[in-house]
């Protein structure tokens, strides 16, 4: 897929991996909606850039329905969109609660599928390029899926849900021209880890082999070009973590 031909929705846009992503894909040529919860982040963004956008939430079938309605031509989706908490499924402060487990699968994994579904239906209409290709779609898990930590349960469950409905997915969009692929991102200087204490996220760093430093969203922004414009690409989940295996704790 060339850049210039993109018209992507990207999720999570008000902030981070989202932000990153709208900002370098807009400098490519792409025609963008932008998505997120967050409304004063994303009217910043979307002003900023001279993009669409929507406020609204990702798991939620008819807000989102209505967000892509007019964005015609659509033919690429990033879910960026996502929430991380910490919480011990036994403690001494009591049992994890169901309904925190249940909101970050709804925010990080059904809201993933809902938009993935519904910008998939869009493609599917689309005039096929040269490849026989209709359109893109990139989910973002995390390492977490595969390494998570104590406190991670919630988090790791949504995002390895997202790796494992990658191939899929990918197997059954293929006859529709679309490629589905995830990107796993190590620890990135985003919102969700600069909340962290300066001795957190040392320690976090120092998990790292190379380079010894947090990802930035321009190297997500990076990948997802790679991804976009390599056709091959399909079905698969890339970690992008600077070989970061997390500990327990």
């Amino acid at each position: 897929m060339i850049l210039k031909n993109v018209k992507a929705v990207i999720t999570g846009a008000g902030s981070g991996l989202g932000e990153g992503t709208a900002r370098y894909l807009k400098e490519k040529g792409a025609e963008l909606l932008l998505i997120d919860l967050n409304a004063d982040g994303l009217k910043s963004v979307a002003d900023d850039i001279g993009a669409q956008y929507c406020v609204g939430d990702v798991s939620n079938e008819e807000e989102m329905k209505n967000a892509i309605t007019d964005f015609n031509g659509l033919n690429c989706l990033v879910n960026c969109a996502g929430i991380a908490v910490g919480a011990k499924v036994v403690s001494s402060r009591g049992m994890h609660d169901l309904n925190l487990f249940e909101k970050v699968l709804k925010v990080n994994l059904i809201g993933s599928f809902n938009m993935l579904r519904l910008c998939a239906d869009k493609m599917q209409s689309n005039e096929p390029d040269h490849e026989g290709e209709k359109g893109v779609v990139i989910n973002t898990a995390s390492v977490a899926a595969y390494d998570g930590q104590i406190g991670q349960a919630a988090y790791s469950a949504s995002k390895g849900g997202i790796v494992g409905m990658t191939l899929p997915i990918a197997r059954e969009l293929a006859s529709n021209g679309i490629r589905v692929n995830t990107i796993a991102p190590g620890l990135f200087a985003t919102a969700m880890l600069s909340g962290m204490s300066e001795e957190v996220q040392q320690s976090l760093i120092a998990t790292t082999v190379f380079p010894k430093r947090l990802g930035t969203p321009l190297e997500y922004a990076m990948l997802v070009e790679s991804v976009l414009t390599n056709v091959l690409l399909n079905g698969e989940t890339i970690r992008l973590d600077g070989s970061v295996r997390l500990a327990p704790r």
